[in-house]
């Protein structure tokens, strides 16, 4: 396993990461993947208070007793449950961050947060008060760094010019290359780490039947995963492929994969002893899936 520092944090984080949306409601099952991670040299976990109604933390708390020092969590804040559990709303004022962090520190069982995310953001938030939120907890002691997920480019620029963010969580893979052009060279610039999601596109580059996806259409989408397939084989499968491309950007600093089953676990850190990719691989699946642009949120 290859790790990277995250940003302007002090933390060095697997180029492989967690992403616990995926796991199930077995806690043992849970323990047993997330324990085989971490010997396979996986460090950080990715979770939020949204998912599972707030479940998936407590699971990831319970399954990292007596590992928490060999560990990073990373946990989100901003999608507020309504209280009859039917849904949710956009809250992103300092009162429910500063109440938030306290459920989510006692779900996963910890003292503190290593890296806590706003879970989207908006134009129209308090941006000001959202970092003071940050901030605060900072001074207190009870998240380490901050930053945000998000695919809009304009809160990003606006978080990259008022804050201390030392990490952008954001969608990019081959089927998802909008920040390319725009997001991630002003990221790598002012040092601010990347983690990328969703790059195996919800499984369809590799597991699942192709079908539309943003604004490719299904023979988009069977295009470039043919592309992946292709230059695929027995010592770097497809989603290897697939997640090798993401980390040939230089603004990545690790992929965050959902893993629920040792299958996944096996393919997502097999990357790390698979072949590289050479320049002819690489190019043929930038022509296999074209550059598109944020249309939204300028």
């Amino acid at each position: 396993m290859e790790y990277n520092v995250l940003g302007n944090s002090d933390l060095k984080v697997s180029e492989i990461s967690f992403g616990c949306m995926s796991l199930g409601t077995n806690d043992a099952d849970n323990e047993e993947v997330i324990r085989n991670a971490i010997l396979e040299g996986i460090n950080l976990f990715d979770t939020a208070d949204l998912y599972a109604q707030g479940y998936n933390e407590i699971t990831l708390g319970k399954a990292l007793r007596g590992q928490r020092k060999k560990v990073y969590i990373a946990t989100k804040v901003g999608n507020r449950w309504n209280n009859d559990g039917e849904g949710w709303h956009w809250d992103a004022s300092k009162e429910w961050i500063l109440q938030a962090v306290e459920e989510s520190l006692k779900r996963l069982q910890t003292d503190y947060i290593d890296l806590y995310q706003l879970h989207g953001g908006t134009m129209e938030d308090n941006i000001d008060e959202v970092i003071e939120a940050f901030e605060l907890l900072k001074q207190q002691g009870k998240i380490r760094h901050y930053g945000i997920s998000s695919i809009r480019p304009n809160v990003i620029r606006e978080y990259v010019a008022k804050s201390n963010i030392s990490s952008v969580m954001m969608q990019y893979g081959l089927l998802d290359r909008r920040p390319e052009e725009e997001c991630l060279p002003l990221l790598e610039e002012n040092n601010i780490g990347v983690l990328a999601r969703g790059s195996l596109a919800k499984g369809m580059l590799v597991y699942k039947r192709p079908t539309t996806f943003l604004d490719h259409t299904e023979e988009d989408v069977k295009r470039v995963a043919m592309a992946v397939r292709s230059v695929s084989g027995p010592k770097r499968n497809a989603a290897q492929t697939a997640l090798e491309f993401v980390l040939q950007n230089p603004a990545v600093t690790s992929a965050v994969v959902g893993i629920r089953t040792m299958n996944h676990l096996r393919d997502a850190v097999g990357v790390c002893d698979a072949p590289g990719m050479t320049n002819a691989e690489y190019k043929s699946l930038l022509d296999a899936a074209p550059a598109h642009f944020y249309q939204e949120h300028r």
